[in-house]
């Protein structure tokens, strides 16, 4: 299957599992790189994450594996270093997010395979980076949710519990910057030969997601508090209560603040000195929400959003995730698009969240089933048939 994207002649060899690195791969691969996907004999953890599955195949490993081929190796076995060896010495990049020396001991870390393939792009992604004090501690979502502060300022208020958001954002987001610090070192090796490592974590992942509370608390001195769908430095800027529902309104300037009165027939607040400014607002936010909801309850969340746009006023209806998927803008935009998988069939997944315009990449590769393309990636290394077989036969390639 011929790739596209402005990626295409990128090889990345993937060693690893669950999300974090995953992702890295997965936006390499939808933007045209040639991702190979090296899992144990029982195969990424994620494959057992069930339910739910489709025929019998996690649905969140298909989710996060889709556009990679994939080859399984059983590294207990020397002969499988050997052949690990050889895809590295032909790759650009690899990813791993394995424990601190895990490759280390495998004979396979960075300044033994930088000596070897000069040029390689080596990305670790952990849970708090190569270096300091933790840089031994494995790493999961929640702990560098709760780690980096976001679980401190994401809930209903102060004295309420701490809240994870629903999204592993921490996870993702380090392999979104995993994949950054990969096309920008890949860029490095194209003009000068001379690849680097690429090292980011979870912790550095949830921190970055902090720079609006962080302003605040250098600035004040102060850490910043949750404030539920609110906006720590706007207001009103946040989910209110309808007649049928929640909307989103994002009036978070002095000239939306004025449509929304309008809109809403209450131009008298505007005459209220509790809210004369944003700064008022944000200071008497919790007089200011009742109000405002006591208008908005008066009509139906759509009936709000064709009178909102009219006035070209921010807002949007809070939809859940099934909602999302039937979205005109998701579908236009091809956040939602189907691959044939071989066993689970027709299976949805998301697109690529980047367009280009003169490369445009894509998603037409379902996830591999466990070792699918072995024999086919070791052919292009130089395997013939019969040095296939015989690593399959000793249990050092294994298929599904």
């Amino acid at each position: 299957m011929t790739r596209q994207g402005p990626l295409t002649g990128m090889r990345v060899i993937e060693l690893a599992h669950i999300m974090a690195g995953p992702a890295c791969g997965m936006m390499l691969a939808d933007m045209g790189a040639d991702v190979i996907k090296v899992e144990k004999p029982d195969g990424d953890d994620s494959r057992r994450f069930v339910p739910p599955d489709i025929m019998g195949e996690s649905a969140a490993f298909m989710m996060m594996n889709r556009n990679k081929r994939g080859i399984a190796l059983n590294l207990k076995d020397p002969d499988a270093i050997k052949v690990l060896r050889v895809l590295l010495d032909g790759a650009d990049v690899v990813i791993e997010n394995y424990r601190h020396d895990t490759m280390e001991r495998l004979g396979l870390g960075y300044d033994t395979l930088r000596e070897r393939n000069p040029r390689l792009v080596y990305c670790a992604v952990s849970g708090f980076g190569r270096t300091g004090p933790y840089a031994e501690r494995g790493g999961f979502d929640l702990i560098a949710q709760g780690m980096s502060g976001l679980m401190s300022i994401t809930g209903e208020g102060p004295g309420r519990p701490p809240v994870k958001p629903g999204a592993p954002i921490a996870d993702i987001t380090a392999g979104f910057l995993a994949a950054l610090g990969c096309t920008a070192a890949y860029s490095h090796a194209q003009a000068t030969g001379q690849g680097q490592m690429v090292d980011t974590s979870l912790f550095e992942a949830g921190i970055s997601l902090t720079y609006w509370q962080s302003a605040i608390a250098f600035a004040t001195g102060r850490a910043p508090q949750a404030v539920g769908s609110a906006h720590p430095l706007n207001a009103p800027y946040q989910s209110f209560r309808t007649r049928d529902g929640w909307i989103n309104i994002g009036a978070a300037n002095q000239r939306n603040w004025l449509r929304l009165l309008d809109v809403i027939e209450a131009q008298a607040l505007d005459n209220d000195s509790r809210f004369g400014s944003n700064h008022d607002r944000i200071n008497n936010l919790h007089d200011l929400v009742p109000i405002l909801e006591s208008h908005l309850q008066s009509r139906d969340t759509e009936d709000w959003l064709a009178r909102m746009e009219a006035a070209g006023l921010p807002a949007g209806p809070v939809m859940d995730i099934c909602e999302m998927h039937r979205d005109p803008q998701a579908m236009a935009r091809q956040m939602i698009v189907e691959t044939e998988h071989p066993i689970a069939g027709h299976v949805k997944a998301l697109g690529s969240p980047i367009k280009f315009s003169e490369t445009p990449g894509a998603v037409t590769r379902p996830a591999p089933t466990l070792g699918q393309h072995g024999p086919e990636v070791l052919a292009e290394y130089g395997y013939d048939d019969a040095k296939i077989a015989s690593l399959q036969e000793k249990g050092v390639l294994l298929v599904a």
